[in-house]
């Protein structure tokens, strides 16, 4: 373990006593009952350290980064943004927007600490962008124990083939066997979990990191594509446009079998008072090899010359990444720590699966979201859509789709 640095040993500027009382405008838009525990956390944290938040909310994702970004060229930028661990911030790199935050990640090892993954997408140019706050895995099977039990599964399933047997006997003994939210980005997240799972860890990184027509026009690609259109038949007819937590919610409430989702479900399941491992089952892939997706939440930080802001957002970094910091917003953001160094045996049994996998270097994959640009990810999730909701489409004429979208 690394050993705790203060602020004046891992920063090389002067910062007054006058600091303790700097506040740091964050911006974020975890608006949610669990979303906004967690950053209480994260604002605790920081005020423990001497500094005072201020907490910048904005509902959605997307409207957040806008008005983060709006800031900035308006020349009132905020202390810190959320993004998430993608290529969504590059372009601000590329334009100068952003302080790099070396000196802490320098001075904290993230080099050994950090996933690869990670590390690609936080790290550019030799210096490092964003302070990376957790991993979200969005792949995870999530199971009713009681559904499994009646329909006489006695194993997660751990092939391909087992899967479909599975699916089979939830649908036998009257469940959904696939829950399945009918919105573009949950469908790209099941068409993710299947590429990871059926075509492996090379194809993956060439389907969407090189979008070659040879990769594209593969058999194994063909497999991976064939196999997420006979998952069509699984899923109930009420779908379309439902929410994901709904989606959730027919686990929970054992009216379908299985669902795949990333692992912020897991709040779902605790606020409904649901145990793992008794009331519901996870598992991040099929078999014990399988690839773990990396993806995640990040803070940014906008330019400024402000020397106080500079401590600023160096000491938010410091605070956010402290072990116990760590322990306790992943417990609540449902996520597991960033850092591959903690002790997470306090953290639930499905977090603690993630975390043992994150010190496997050969079972991490990035998210799409940080292998292409975000007009280009736009396009992936269309097509998956596109493919998905098409009747009668072939394996072949999904391919064509795929290609046409990857390769523009």
């Amino acid at each position: 373990m690394i050993k705790n640095v203060t602020l004046a040993a891992a920063i090389a500027i002067s910062v007054s006593p006058a600091f303790a009382k700097e506040e740091a405008e964050v911006m974020h838009w975890w608006t949610s009952g669990g979303e906004s525990a967690a950053i209480k956390v994260l604002a605790e944290a920081y005020e423990a350290d001497g500094g005072a938040w201020k907490d910048s909310a904005v509902a959605g994702g997307s409207n957040a980064r806008s008005a983060a970004i709006n800031r900035m060229i308006g020349g009132s930028p905020t202390t810190a943004a959320l993004f998430n661990t993608s290529q969504q911030y590059h372009e601000m790199i590329a334009e100068d927007m952003l302080n790099n935050i070396d000196a802490v990640a320098k001075a904290n090892n993230w080099d050994q600490i950090l996933p690869q993954p990670t590390l690609d997408a936080i790290k550019v140019n030799g210096h490092f962008y964003a302070a990376p706050v957790n991993i979200h895995m969005p792949g995870w099977f999530w199971y009713s124990k009681e559904a499994f039990d009646k329909a006489g599964i006695q194993q997660e399933p751990q092939t391909p083939e087992e899967l479909f047997t599975a699916l089979d006997k939830l649908k036998a003994a009257g469940y959904i066997p696939l829950a399945l939210g009918g919105q573009n980005w949950q469908e790209n997240l099941l068409f993710a979990t299947v590429l990871s799972n059926i075509g492996g860890k090379q194809l993956y990184l060439d389907a969407l990191g090189k979008r070659d027509s040879k990769t594209l026009n593969s058999d194994e690609f063909k497999a991976v594509v064939d196999t997420f259109l006979k998952l069509k038949p699984y899923v109930d007819t009420g779908s379309p446009g439902r929410n994901w937590n709904d989606t959730t919610s027919l686990v929970i409430n054992d009216k379908a079998g299985i669902q795949v989702m990333g692992d912020w479900a897991k709040g779902e399941f605790t606020q409904a008072k649901k145990i793992p491992g008794q009331d519901y089952g996870c598992f991040p892939g099929l078999g014990d090899d399988s690839l773990y997706i990396v993806g995640g939440d990040v803070f940014v930080f906008p330019k400024t010359n402000d020397k106080e802001q500079i401590a600023a957002q160096q000491s938010l970094v410091e605070s956010m990444l402290k072990p116990e910091t760590q322990v306790e917003f992943n417990n609540l953001k449902g996520s597991v720590p960033v850092r591959t160094d903690i002790d997470v045996s306090s953290m639930d049994i499905c977090a603690q699966k993630g975390a043992a996998i994150l010190k496997v270097a050969e079972r991490q994959i990035p998210d799409g979201s940080m292998l292409m640009e975000e007009y280009l990810y736009g396009s992936l999730k269309d097509a998956v859509t596109e493919v998905w909701n098409s009747p009668n489409i072939t394996t072949a004429q999904a391919v064509t789709v795929f290609e046409r979208a990857l390769r523009d």
